[in-house]
Order: structure tokens, then C-alpha cells, then sequence
């Protein structure tokens, strides 16, 4: 029977009452043969093959000069290209050699781990900073060692790779444990016990997805080293520091587990979070720890992806999130075991089977542990059943996010405010897709910058309110502002008549009401706000927006506006829309084939293409997309029926 806590600080209670702690058995080492010698022969395969097409490919080379062009240009992609690559190789060999056990991967499996424990810094350069949000250092930080999330993310590489090969690579070289023990503690454990790093939390500024993906891995880097290497007090002070970070982690959540980075970054937030309790329940067996995963807080946060998920693997996006994400892994399919979520671990279970090869075995991840994790469960998710369990409607009140579906549509509107992390100015929002096509779009965000996270972020175009599916006002009503509208969005950011939405948490929806529930099937989902907080101009009085789904028939749209600049409503798609005039202030939107958008109230006055060539938006718009402005007529009142 769980424990009867409050849902806020409840993984730091449970150390309070134990004090015993155990070996870590979570994964055997290359010794622990029955397991590897268990796993599918198609699976033992794949790893082997994938191992000896890494082997052929070279280490890339990094040198100062590939570091500092962030600091130069802003580039962030090549750099992180030629430093991935070699974790992303690495990870291929030990698996392959987990599968073989021939010894054939080792000496490149060496080569890999001293070219690593050479590279001056494990710290991104987007991230060369010891205080956040601050200028980041040109120069590696050599003297004083950053813990960023890729550093976490090879400390816990090399001291995972290290303790599963423990036994054969001593053989190769002697020493090799404590070379590797050595850089762990320079680079991780002093830092982590001597420094405060604001991912570990104080209780006054907001935590994000760092908090628990950097806690994962600096527990797997202290619980993984050999008998002796910690004392237990000293380990219990790990596992005591990592429960208070995550708790100031959780304290950003509400009850509904809700993840305001999006369903992109519940990989990193919610999932790193089950890896930490994963990794706590395991080193304290005995204790009742495990019965965290029935605390109602856990089950939402880990049921959020579920919910979010439209069809195949396109799910509802809002922040920096596209619309298109990896295929679930082990990770998902554990963390519904341990929640007793059947539907969790079933959606899982049927994602990875959609999956090719390559996903299958995470040729593109660099955590090892996850590696394992996926291999000691591919079998099981191979053969587990489908769940009769269906989605259902769902308000996440915590960020005001609604989630409605029929047999045709899914609607996603969006309150809450301006202050998520990874934001975009997207209060009062909407998705639609129809037949699991996406009619109405939220762009996601393009390949990050240095711009990206900076104070020029909102002149980045899909950062803006004007290319979201809400208004956009125009003081002064020149037709040439009108016109040129959207071609250059740092000149419109900056245009005092332009009057987009804000930045903060003070730029909100209020006055937020929805009659959604999960459990109770009805004919309709509304969600009602006032969004006029968002823009915070005296020129725009009130602007009252109402959603409402009808199941079976389609999704209505009605504003009301109260204010002295002009209204314009965009609509961005991702079929090219058609415009067909009817009466005054009346007229019909074809987006492609797919569905219409009857408009009372209102008129067409400009339907741009935008060519997509960044590659992180390709991964969800293969072709261009659309933004529709549609200009309110005097009176403040629009209808459009989406059909």
C-alpha cells in the first residue's frame, strides 16, 4: 500500500525511514551471461552488425577551433555533430560486444573511451556557464569542470560502459577503472558535491527538464562504481541531494502531471524523472521506495504522452516541440509497468513494433543505460498484448490545455500562459488534425542557435504569437504595415505598431473556463478565456475567444474584440489554403482536400507560403506551410466553423 503523503515533496520522505542500501543490479555486467545469452538471436544480430558498421566508420576529430565557432557565429550543430558521433559509437561497440562476447570490439572500445576522456571539456559550448542564462565562456572551463547535460550524459556513458566490461577490459588494461574513476570524479562528483548548480533546485527559480535528466546520470556515475569506491554515508548523500532536486522539480508540476516543455520533452523530464526512481528503487530494495510509482503525481506524469498522442507517432505540440517525435521505447513501456498504467506500457509496446531497425536498437542515443534498458526488454515488448483502453478528453489545468477527440478530429487549445519552459508566445492557441492529418499547425521550432536562447528569441519567427492561430493588432491602421505583415519577423518584434504577444508569466489567459472531463463522454468540449492579458496594450481592451468541439460535427471558433487597433486572426497550415469570398464579412477557407473553414465576420486578406528549409523542421513539414490573415470586421465579432 503506497504511502499517504502529500503529492509535493514525496521522494525526499522516503529517505527518512531507511538506511539500508544494496549493490546495483538493475543491469548485469558482460559476466552476466544467461541475460545477454537470453536475448532475441535477431536482436543479438542487429547489435553485432550495428557494432561492426560503427567500428568501420573513424572517430571524428575535435579541435578548438570546432569548439569555439558557437561562440563566433552561433552555429551549434557541427560541433555537436563531431562530439555525438563519438558517443553514439561508442554506445554501438559495447552493445555489440554485451551481444558477442568475443572481445572483437574492445581495442575500439578503448580507443573510444581515452578519445573521450581526452577532450578538454564535456560541456556543450551553448552551455559554457556556470550561472544560468548568463554569456557563455568562449574557451572550455578545464579548471572548473561545468555539469551541463551533456556532461552528465558522458560521465554516466563512460561509467556505464566502464562497469559493464569491468571484468574484460581490466584484462586489456589494467588500469582502466581507475583512469575512467578518475575523470568521473574531476569532472562530475567534485563538482556535483562542492558546487550548486541551479539544475539542482533552491525552491525560488523554475526547474525544467535538467533537473532530473542530469540527476539520472549523475546517479548512474555514483551508483555504478565498484564496492569501496563510496562509503554508504556518502552514497546516501547522493541519493538525498538527487530526492531534494527532483522535488523542487515536481513542485513545477501540477497534480495532472502536465509537462509544460511538451510532449517532445517528456523524453528528457518525465522519463528522466522514471530513471531516477528507477535507479533510486533498485539501490534501496526493501525499503517501500518502489511504491512511488503508485503516488497519483508519478502515474499522471507518466500517462502525459499517452494523452498527448494523435496517431502513429504525431503528437499535439506546443513550445519547442515538433510535431512528429522518436518512437517510445523501454523507458515508457517500464515506467507503465511500474505505474500499473497498462495503457502506457501497451502504447509503448506497440510504438516500438512500428519502429525499424535502427530505432529499435536507439542507433542515434547516447545513453547507454537506455541501450540496456531496451535490449533487456525487447522480447517482452515484441510479444505484449494491445490494451482495450481508448484516450480519452482530458483538461490539463495546470497549463490550460485542452484535448479533445471524436472520430475525426482531435483539438488542442491552449491558455495557460507565456512562462512555459521552452516557450512560445501561443496563449489562446489551437491544433486540429481530421483523420490524423494536420489541418491546423503549430510549427514547432526550428534547429536551435545561439539566438534560441537568448533576448533575441522572439525575433525568431516561430517564436511569435503572429504565427500561432491567434490575433495579431495593428495600431494606427496603416494598410502598409498590413501588407508587409510576417515577411520580416525580427522588424515586426520590434514595431511598436505591431502589437504581438509577450513574453512572461504575467502575459496569461484569465478568466479560463472548460467543460472537458475525462471518464464522462459528452457531445461537445469547450474551453472559454480572455486573452487580451497576452498582449497587455491599452489598444486591446478585451478579446474573448471560445472552443468548442462538437463531437461528430466539427470545431467552432467564436471571438469577441473589444479594442481600438485592428484585428487580424492568422491560421496556419500545412495544406495550401483557398480562399472563396461570400457576403460582406463572410467567406470560405479550402485547406487542401482535407477541410474548410467557414469565417463570419471576417475576410482574407493575405495567404503566404513559407518555404521550410531548416532540418529540424523538416522532420515534421516535409513540404512548405501557410499562414492565412484574416482581417476581423468592425463590430469584434468572428465565427469559424472548422469542418
Amino acid at each position: 500500500m503506497a504511502k499517504e503523503i502529500s503529492p509535493r515533496h514525496l521522494v525526499y520522505n522516503y529517505f527518512k525511514e531507511t538506511r539500508s542500501l544494496c549493490a546495483f543490479s538493475l543491469c548485469p555486467d558482460i559476466a552476466g551471461r544467461r541475460e545477454y545469452e537470453s536475448l532475441p538471436a535477431s536482436l543479438k544480430d542487429l547489435l553485432i552488425n550495428e557494432g561492426k558498421r560503427a567500428m568501420a566508420e573513424p572517430w571524428s576529430a575535435i579541435l578548438l577551433s570546432d569548439y569555439l565557432e558557437f561562440s563566433k557565429n552561433g552555429n551549434r550543430v557541427r560541433f555537436e555533430e563531431l562530439y555525438f558521433s563519438r558517443r553514439r559509437k561508442l554506445c554501438s561497440l559495447v552493445m555489440a560486444e554485451l551481444a558477442e562476447n568475443k572481445g572483437a570490439f574492445l581495442q575500439d572500445i578503448l580507443d573510444g573511451i581515452y578519445l573521450i576522456l581526452s577532450e578538454s571539456s564535456w560541456c556543450l559550448p551553448a552551455h559554457n556557464t556556470h550561472i544560468r542564462d548568463q554569456k557563455q565562456q568562449e574557451m572550455p572551463d578545464v579548471l572548473h569542470p561545468i555539469i551541463d547535460l551533456f556532461a552528465a550524459e558522458t560521465g554516466a556513458l563512460l561509467a556505464f560502459a566502464e562497469y559493464l566490461l569491468r571484468p574484460v577490459l581490466r584484462e586489456k588494461s589494467s588500469d582502466i577503472s581507475e583512469v575512467i574513476e578518475s575523470a568521473l570524479k574531476e569532472r562530475i562528483f567534485t563538482p556535483y558535491e562542492n558546487e550548486h548548480f541551479w539544475w539542482m533546485g533552491d525552491g525560488r527559480q523554475p526547474m525544467c527538464n535538467w533537473t532530473p535528466w542530469i540527476i539520472q546520470n549523475v546517479l548512474i556515475c555514483a551508483l555504478t562504481r565498484p564496492e569501496g569506491f563510496f562509503e554508504e554515508k556518502e552514497l546516501l548523500q547522493y541519493l538525498e541531494s538527487s530526492a531534494r532536486s527532483l522535488d523542487f522539480f515536481l513542485d513545477e508540476y501540477g497534480d495532472d502531471g502536465c509537462c509544460n516543455e511538451g510532449a517532445q520533452y517528456y523524453s528528457h523530464a518525465g522519463l528522466c524523472l522514471f530513471g531516477a526512481l528507477y535507479l533510486m528503487a533498485d539501490v534501496l530494495k526493501g525499503s517501500g521506495f518502489e511504491e512511488i510509482f503508485k503516488e497519483p503525481l508519478i502515474k499522471n506524469i507518466a500517462s502525459y504522452i499517452v494523452r498527448m498522442n494523435v496517431t502513429d507517432n504525431i503528437y499535439v505540440n506546443f513550445a519547442d516541440c515538433a510535431a512528429v517525435c522518436p518512437r517510445r521505447t523501454s523507458r515508457e513501456f517500464l515506467f507503465g509497468k511500474l505505474c500499473g498504467d497498462e495503457v502506457l506500457a501497451s502504447f509503448a509496446a506497440a510504438d516500438f513494433r512500428k519502429a525499424d531497425d535502427d530505432a529499435r536498437i536507439l542507433k542515434e542515443e547516447i545513453n547507454l543505460f537506455y541501450h540496456v534498458l531496451q535490449a533487456m526488454s525487447y522480447e517482452d515488448m515484441t510479444e505484449y498484448p494491445v490494451s482495450a483502453g481508448l484516450c480519452e478528453d482530458v483538461f490539463f489545468e495546470s497549463t490550460g490545455l485542452m484535448v479533445s477527440r471524436d472520430e475525426t478530429y482531435i483539438l488542442a487549445a491552449k491558455a495557460g500562459n507565456n512562462a512555459d519552459s521552452h516557450n512560445h508566445n501561443d496563449v489562446g492557441s489551437f491544433t486540429i488534425y481530421k483523420n490524423g492529418k494536420p489541418l491546423i499547425i503549430d510549427l514547432g521550432v526550428g534547429t536551435y542557435t545561439r539566438e534560441t536562447f537568448s533576448d533575441r528569441r522572439y525575433e525568431i519567427w516561430t517564436m511569435q504569437s503572429q504565427f500561432h492561430n491567434v490575433p495579431t493588432f495593428i495600431k494606427n491602421d496603416t494598410e502598409v504595415k498590413i501588407t508587409r505583415l510576417g515577411s520580416n519577423a525580427a522588424e515586426d518584434y520590434h514595431d511598436s505598431d505591431i502589437l504581438m504577444q509577450s513574453d512572461g508569466k504575467e502575459f496569461a489567459a484569465t478568466e479560463v473556463v472548460c467543460d472537458a472531463a475525462a471518464g464522462q463522454p459528452k457531445k461537445s468540449s469547450t474551453l472559454l478565456m480572455e486573452i487580451s492579458g497576452a498582449y497587455r496594450d491599452e489598444a486591446v481592451r478585451r478579446y474573448h475567444r471560445t472552443i468548442t468541439h462538437e463531437k461528430g460535427s466539427g470545431i467552432d471558433i467564436w471571438d469577441k474584440y473589444d479594442g481600438s487597433a485592428t484585428a487580424l486572426l492568422t491560421l496556419m497550415t500545412y495544406e495550401r489554403p483557398e480562399a472563396e469570398a461570400g457576403t460582406l464579412g463572410e467567406c470560405v477557407i479550402s485547406v487542401g482536400s482535407l477541410g474548410k473553414v467557414s469565417v463570419t465576420g471576417g475576410e482574407v486578406i493575405d495567404i503566404r507560403t513559407y518555404t521550410i528549409t531548416d532540418e529540424r523542421l523538416k522532420i515534421s513539414w516535409k513540404h512548405e506551410v501557410y499562414r492565412t490573415l484574416i482581417r476581423m470586421s468592425t463590430g469584434g465579432r468572428l465565427r469559424m466553423h472548422i469542418s
